[in-house]
């Protein structure tokens, strides 16, 4: 027991490294690693930053000062994910740590990864090297559920996001005339329900991801920017569902949502943001084509509006936040939170 909290213990550090690459690491995975002494002290630690940079363990291992170097002999790797086995942008890390000698690695989850998926593990046992996996493993998975959904479905994680009043609606119904102007006709009418806070977690979110989505009506109507301009990193690339091609880069405009998704899985964008329309985010729904749905409620009502979409029943709520308007966010059922 001792043993297991102590390896909980610094898969822990390792998964706060980890995060450091959130924004940066992408498409590879976020990995954080640390090297722990016999006596217990850590002489090494690190993360996987860029693509195509070193991966956490071997800044790990570079970060060991030369005195603590005699001590890796003896000492336990912690890494949160599997050490990759193959040659791509950078050596095999399974095969730095048996030439560093090590005398224990534990690994919080495996690598789902075609090129990976073991090898690494295996690579290093057959080295003589002690390993344990699975420490703090639904942790490990989660931290990279984007990369793992991209590579075990073979799709983009998709995450669909909308905000509603308490009484479930997402836009105003208001007439106005016809264009022949003989008739009246409903428009949907965007309510600005968002806080200046709830905005600038909309844009962390969009900083987050790959890629994002509205249907063709939002399109034309609002002609949304969905960029990051009040939070730090990279905007997603916008994209339009629509059978017509008359926008201004119908290279981002797709007929549907298979199309997209295969475009999508082809560019390794790894995750999907949906912040169409009801018609559009209620086609995912229906489609069970969903992995995390996101619902800011604010905190008043609107008679005659355009209803939300209708929630899936196999979910369950992972997170709240109360900001004023409250965010809930919600992920499909596993057989442990039923």
């Amino acid at each position: 027991m001792i043993q297991t909290e102590t390896d909980e213990m610094y898969m822990r550090r390792c998964l706060q490294l980890a995060k450091n690459g959130q924004l940066s690491a992408r498409p590879n995975p976020m990995v954080g690693a640390v090297i722990v002494s016999e006596e217990g002290r850590i002489i090494g630690e690190g993360c996987h930053i860029r693509c195509g940079e070193g991966h956490a363990e071997v800044n790990a291992f570079a970060s060991v000062r030369a005195e603590d170097e005699p001590l890796l002999d003896k000492a336990t790797l912690y890494v949160s994910l599997e050490p990759c086995s193959h040659y791509g942008k950078t050596p095999p890390c399974a095969d730095l740590i048996v030439r560093k000698g090590v005398r224990r690695v534990v690994c919080g989850c495996i690598d789902p990864f075609s090129e990976v998926q073991g090898r690494g593990i295996r690579r290093i046992r057959d080295a003589g090297i002690e390993v344990t996996t699975g420490v703090l493993e639904k942790e490990c998975l989660d931290l990279n559920r984007k990369f793992i959904t991209f590579h075990t479905h073979k799709r983009p994680y998709i995450l669909l996001k909308w905000a509603q009043t308490v009484n479930g609606k997402i836009g105003n119904s208001t007439a106005r005339p016809s264009q022949n102007g003989t008739s009246a006709q409903l428009r949907h009418i965007p309510l600005l329900l968002s806080t200046p806070f709830t905005k600038m977690l909309v844009h962390k979110l969009r900083a987050e991801n790959d890629a994002i989505l509205v249907g063709r009506i939002t399109e034309e109507l609002e002609h949304p920017r969905l960029n990051v301009r009040e939070w730090s990193g990279n905007s997603p690339q916008k994209f339009v569902l629509s059978s017509s091609l008359s926008f201004q880069n119908p290279a981002h405009v797709f007929p549907n949502i298979p199309s997209l998704l295969k475009h999508l899985y082809e560019n390794e964008m790894q995750s999907l943001v949906v912040e169409g329309g009801r018609k559009l985010l209620q086609s995912f729904i229906d489609r069970g084509l969903w992995d995390e749905i996101r619902v800011e409620t604010a905190p008043f009502v609107v008679e005659d509006g355009t209803d939300a979409p209708t929630l899936p029943k196999n979910l369950t709520i992972t997170q709240v936040g109360n900001f004023g308007n409250t965010i809930i966010t919600y992920r499909r059922k596993t057989s442990e939170s039923e």
